[in-house]
């Protein structure tokens, strides 16, 4: 299926397709796969109490990952692959803006975070340090006030925050098609909002 064929009907079934094919891959240099990374921040947000949009940014937060022109990253990477905005892109047209938002965000909130909370930075995993080196490091002031202007900031950190913690191994979680009721609920309220 291409972009061109993608629709509100079937963008979710496109999604569950990439998880089935791609969700095994190594995530990052992590004790975990793509998809358990994934599933664990969705899980983490059910748990937090979080509502639809959020459970399912978290779940989709790292989607780039699988749709960037970059291609995938490897821990030898030397140049930031953009996940966060190829990721954000492949959902805008299906997904509410606080979705989009947190995807293209969770990036930058992470490098917010690094610059506002003096503990964040000795959360990251060393793959998360790397990335971050290759992202730009710690945000600066003047970044850090542009950030805060975004209308769904606090959403994209507490998506960071589940997105930090998804990396346990061996962690239970539900399987992606559990979620897609919710997507598809998140999407078909967007399509009829439009």
């Amino acid at each position: 299926m291409s972009g061109r064929d993608l629709n509100a009907d079937n963008i979710v079934e496109f999604i569950a397709d990439i998880f089935e094919r791609r969700g095994a891959e190594s995530y990052l240099g992590e004790p975990v796969t793509m998809s358990e990374h994934m599933l664990q921040g969705a899980w983490l947000a059910e748990q937090d109490g979080a509502p639809d949009a959020l459970v399912a940014a978290a779940l989709l937060h790292d989607i780039g990952h699988y749709t960037s022109e970059f291609g995938t990253y490897s821990p030898d990477d030397v140049e930031d692959k953009h996940h966060d905005e190829a990721g954000g892109e492949v959902l805008a047209p299906f997904f509410p803006p606080v979705i989009v938002e947190c995807v293209r965000l969770h990036v930058a909130a992470k490098r917010y975070l690094c610059a506002t909370d003096p503990t964040y930075f000795s959360k990251l995993s060393p793959a998360s340090v790397h990335t971050l080196s290759l992202q730009g490091g710690p945000m600066s002031a003047d970044e850090v006030a542009d950030f805060r202007k975004n209308p769904f900031h606090e959403e994209a950190v507490r998506v960071r925050i589940w997105d930090e913690g998804g990396k346990i191994a061996n962690m239970k979680t539900r399987a992606f098609r559990d979620y897609v009721p919710l997507l598809q609920r998140v999407v078909r309220d967007f399509a009829n909002r439009a």
